[in-house]
């Protein structure tokens, strides 16, 4: 989803995040389009549409997390209590979706399975409770570490997918997905071993979304979609947000109330306006993930993400002035070199699938088409007898 602090809505193609569209759809539609000329502007249309979609999607991913970093951080706007701006999020994004589902009935919920109170409890609360801990660790990160060294431990995701997928025996074990995965760990090794302001306490909680996050998106694999259930970010957030708010409370009444109450006025500052714009952007990229992985994939997503992270540290070095040290881009090319390999494997098995499932449906035709022929053969037979 992507409600607060990350770019959350980023779904590792391991989490069965694809619709089987897209990437390996769209390449198969270019190669056949060289035979068909009349094809080609609806061919062109797609792809401008798909680079669309993705430039939409990464100028919304990188807002959100920009402007979270720009209320966070102490040397900006100086508010520096991400659960409470992971909850006027979960708040504004929960009642909007309440609106779009059940007054303007833009999506309907899913009624096959229907949403009972027992599968709310055992499928939905497990994963509003994971996604609590993901945006409240990763927006806490903004405060200690710079925007472009978060991004490169973001890169840790696949490995922390591809590790709980084959631990929750979801994906099977394999000799060089783990050597890619341990390639893409080096490379963030080497990257926060060059880290100008490396903060442990920072490091340790943008883990630990990492994490939760990585659990989050196995969770989703394994007790929804093995449960034939499909939810998109609307009525994602409309199921998942509320019970994200109530997870929140308890470590925000513990943690951030009294600081807030103890908090000076020229401290607490909150600006309507700020708060407003920025919880509209949080969900707007909902939307923007509906779209992006709707109409193309979430491998498509996570090869604009890589994108993304590079206009972020450059961003971050350029204008938020963070530091970033050659020893950071070396670790971090590496473990670049690791997703852009693991993004491109993916993306052959979504093609051998494709081409799996076209042999199949073209050798369960042809067996119909010699069967309609068999049947056919002694009714021809059976009538030259006759004449």
């Amino acid at each position: 989803m992507g409600g607060a602090g990350d770019d959350g809505a980023k779904v590792p193609a391991a989490a069965g995040g694809s619709n089987g569209k897209g990437t390996a759809a769209v390449m198969d539609v270019v190669s056949s389009s060289s035979s068909s000329p009349a094809a080609a502007p609806s061919v062109l249309k797609s792809v401008l549409l798909s680079y669309a979609y993705v430039s939409v999607w990464i100028t919304l991913s990188f807002s959100v997390i920009v402007y979270n970093k720009y209320i966070l951080d102490p040397k900006m706007y100086n508010w520096p209590f991400p659960i409470s701006l992971t909850m006027i999020h979960m708040a504004f994004c929960a009642s909007l979706a309440v609106v779009l589902v059940r007054v303007l009935r833009v999506v309907a919920v899913p009624a096959s399975p229907p949403m009972t109170p027992r599968l709310y409890a055992a499928s939905v609360v497990p994963i509003g409770a994971l996604y609590a801990l993901s945006l409240w660790f990763s927006n806490s990160a903004y405060i200690y570490l710079s925007v472009s060294f978060i991004q490169m431990l973001k890169a840790l995701m696949p490995v922390a997918v591809y590790s709980l997928a084959v631990a929750f025996r979801t994906d099977s074990f394999r000799r060089a997905s783990m050597l890619n995965m341990l390639g893409i760990s080096a490379g963030v090794a080497v990257a926060a071993y060059g880290e100008a302001r490396f903060d442990a306490f920072g490091v340790l909680l943008q883990l630990a979304a990492v994490a939760a996050e990585a659990t989050r998106l196995v969770l989703i694999q394994i007790l929804l979609t093995s449960k034939g259930m499909s939810l998109n970010p609307i009525t994602s957030l409309y199921y998942i947000a509320p019970c994200c708010l109530v997870f929140l409370t308890l470590p925000w009444y513990f943690v951030e109330l009294p600081r807030l109450r103890a908090a000076a006025a020229a401290v607490v500052r909150p600006d309507v306006f700020v708060f407003g714009t920025n919880s509209l952007c949080a969900f707007a990229l909902n939307l923007a993930v509906f779209l992006l992985v709707g109409k193309t994939s979430a491998l498509t997503m996570n090869v604009a993400g890589v994108v993304k992270d590079w206009l972020l540290i450059a961003f971050s070095w350029t204008v938020i002035k963070d530091t970033v040290t050659p020893v950071n881009l070396v670790g971090y090319g590496i473990a670049f070199l690791g997703v852009a390999y693991y993004n491109h494997a993916k993306l052959q098995g979504l093609k051998a699938r494709e081409a799996e499932r076209r042999a199949a449906s073209m050798a369960t035709a042809k067996d119909g088409d010699t069967e309609a022929g068999a049947r056919l053969l002694p009714e021809k037979d059976g009538g030259d007898q006759k004449n």
